[in-house]
């Protein structure tokens, strides 16, 4: 079991309820998405299994341990094995990129070790690869305040990636990203669960994105779980239900209502097939996809385009051939909400 929750409440000090009754576990390896509308509970539900909040009713165990009974070296040990990436990570902004991104290990390092890469970074090659497969290696010795907020979550995620920890937490972790580097980088997400067999929790504001990308999605409103089951078992109508106090439209990527088509029109092309259609008529491209072709039409800033080779789950170019050995291809195809 990588997570069990079993009648979990939390009040914050200020005597604003965050959760409410929540009941919800994960075995090792699964991947779910977390979805609602804002002040639902999804990041202090996060903040729980990443043992950085204690909850004041239930039992909560992370990676098969109750942290809160643990002695303060072991509650470390226990951390060091649980990654988060914030929607604003936590980067001092005279940081270098390499050095933030390899503070990913600085819990499972000794102090000499961690403050010898403070000085001189023990460990660029792997920096290197982690920053490649979201498309930044060539940022990799620039200062963190010299980035935009979107390359900002990129090196996040890059960290929690060099890190490699068993149970992953992602906190709405491509905020700040256009829609096909939000794509590409839950992408790179999904692959690390894949290789690596970590179990992953993120929570996404794109409702669209959670269904393409995650086979269980949890939905939660003021705290309370609404409903948890498998992505092809998810509906519209549970969806609008979901997002009612927010007005009738769901929240997408971009905030384009047709974002959902593929998944909630009934015959719609899925996302997998071939000729599956865009809204505006455009047909999409699969090179952000798992196994996909690398796609040279993304523009760039000043109308430059870019090989997305990079962003494959994986770090697969066109050729495959930094494809990481063991990597399954996600399937895309599946049923969808209805």
């Amino acid at each position: 079991m990588s997570f069990a929750l079993e009648s979990v409440g939390l009040v914050h000090p200020n005597g604003q309820r965050a959760l409410r009754a929540v009941s919800l576990s994960a075995a090792s390896g699964e991947r779910l998405a977390v979805i609602g509308p804002s002040g639902a509970g999804k990041t202090t539900l996060l903040r729980v299994l990443a043992t950085a909040l204690r909850p004041g009713e239930g039992r909560a165990l992370s990676l098969s341990a109750n942290p809160w009974q643990l002695s303060a070296a072991a509650l470390r040990k226990l951390r060091a094995r649980i990654g988060v990436v914030h929607q604003a990570p936590p980067i001092p902004p005279r940081l270098r990129v390499v050095t933030a991104v390899l503070a990913g290990r600085l819990g499972g390092w000794s102090t000499g070790r961690a403050l010898a890469s403070l000085l001189y970074p023990v460990d660029i090659a792997g920096a290197r690869e982690a920053l490649a497969r979201l498309d930044m290696a060539d940022r990799l010795f620039d200062r963190c305040d010299r980035l935009s907020g979107g390359q900002l979550q990129r090196v996040g995620i890059a960290r929690v990636l060099y890190q490699a920890p068993e149970l992953l937490l992602a906190d709405e972790p491509v905020s700040a990203l256009d829609p096909a580097l939000a794509d590409a980088a839950v992408g790179q997400l999904i692959a690390h669960s894949q290789t690596q067999g970590a179990t992953l929790v993120a929570s996404l504001h794109a409702v669209d994105l959670a269904l393409k990308w995650f086979p269980r999605i949890v939905g939660m409103r003021v705290g309370e779980v609404v409903f948890d089951k498998p992505a092809e078992h998810v509906t519209r109508a549970m969806l609008q239900e979901l997002y009612a106090t927010e007005g009738a439209v769901l929240p997408t990527q971009g905030n384009d209502p047709m974002a959902l088509e593929p998944w909630c029109s009934g015959g719609a092309a899925a996302p997998g097939d071939s000729g599956a259609t865009l809204p505006g008529g455009a047909i999409r491209s699969d090179a952000l996809q798992p196994g996909g072709a690398t796609d040279g039409d993304a523009s760039q800033p000043g109308g430059s385009t870019r090989s997305n080779a990079a962003l494959q789950p994986g770090g697969a170019t066109g050729s495959d051939a930094s494809q990481r050995p063991g990597a399954r291809v996600l399937p895309l195809t599946r049923p969808g909400c209805r």
